[in-house]
């Protein structure tokens, strides 16, 4: 086995992760301020990824170009989602949040079924099938693009939480929910927008994977695991480790494709985690509490 062929492999898994780092970002942001496990996040990503497939399939319009509305959409839905539904639940025991988010992916993944049924659509752009040679390294353009696109909206959001005065505020809710009432923070409204942000991370990431792969009604609760999977490596409610932890995800299902069968990616996964786990329960970059 060549190394440029493990070098195209290595930097494929990398390029994949990224993506992958982004829709976990949008789970790590959520439970990191509003203490919420999104147990839909990844069917949000499979209606993220079909809003993508129509907006081509009716307008041509590229899944990097769709990422902008969709995402607008999203941040509307999660807002009204989080202060409309999940704000009343906040207070209540925790399995009762689960309970919540389970039926609402559960209602998700059913209403795609009957409106799209169960067979597979994709996007066909230009680019999908070009790329470019750096000496024995093929690098495949629309990774590179869904990679780049991931990047920008990652370094948006960092940009957000650092240097905006409601991204401060977002994060004064978060280290001290009592402290940020008493000095009059408008908390259901900080954490409406925060479910918002992260509803909009993962429209974009969804956009990103229709460049990637095929999407179906099924898929949505893989994309929950695996989002849980990379944030746990990470570590829960770090940003840094939710990206960090996508990309070793990425590369560890890329050798697994080559190295042992490209069936074993999940198990490769789930092989990390149990390792992390037993030497770092908070994750990579967690912190412990």
């Amino acid at each position: 086995m060549s190394a440029s062929l493990v070098a195209n492999v290595v930097l494929s898994g990398l390029l994949t992760g990224l993506v992958y780092g982004l829709m976990a970002l949008g789970l790590s942001v959520i439970f990191g301020v509003v203490r919420v496990v999104n147990f839909a996040h990844g069917e949000m990503m499979t209606v993220a990824m079909y809003a993508a497939v129509l907006l081509f399939g009716a307008f041509k319009l590229d899944p990097m170009l769709a990422a902008l509305p969709v995402a607008a959409l999203f941040f509307v839905i999660g807002y009204a989602l989080q202060a409309g539904l999940i704000n009343p639940f906040i207070t209540r025991p925790e399995h009762s949040q689960f309970i919540l988010l389970v039926a609402l992916a559960t209602i998700i993944t059913n209403v795609m079924l009957m409106v799209f049924g169960p067979d597979a659509h994709s996007v066909q752009t230009d680019y999908q099938l070009d790329s470019w040679a750096i000496g024995q390294i093929i690098v495949d353009k629309a990774r590179v693009y869904a990679a780049l696109s991931a990047l920008a909206a990652t370094a948006g959001l960092f940009a957000f939480f650092r240097f905006s005065r409601t991204g401060t505020a977002i994060r004064a809710c978060a280290d001290n929910h009592l402290g940020a009432l008493i000095v009059g923070l408008d908390v259901k409204h900080l954490y409406a927008l925060t479910f918002g942000l992260g509803a909009a991370c993962v429209a974009v990431a969804g956009c990103m994977m229709t460049l990637l792969v095929e999407v179906s009604p099924s898929v949505g609760p893989s994309y929950t695991l695996l989002g849980f999977v990379i944030v746990i490596v990470g570590g829960l409610g770090s940003m840094p480790g939710a990206l960090l932890g996508g990309v070793l995800i990425g590369v560890s299902e890329a050798m697994a494709g080559l190295f042992i069968d490209p069936s074993a990616k999940s198990m490769i996964s789930f092989a990390l985690l149990i390792v992390v786990l037993l030497f770092r329960p908070q994750g990579l970059l967690g912190r412990r509490t």
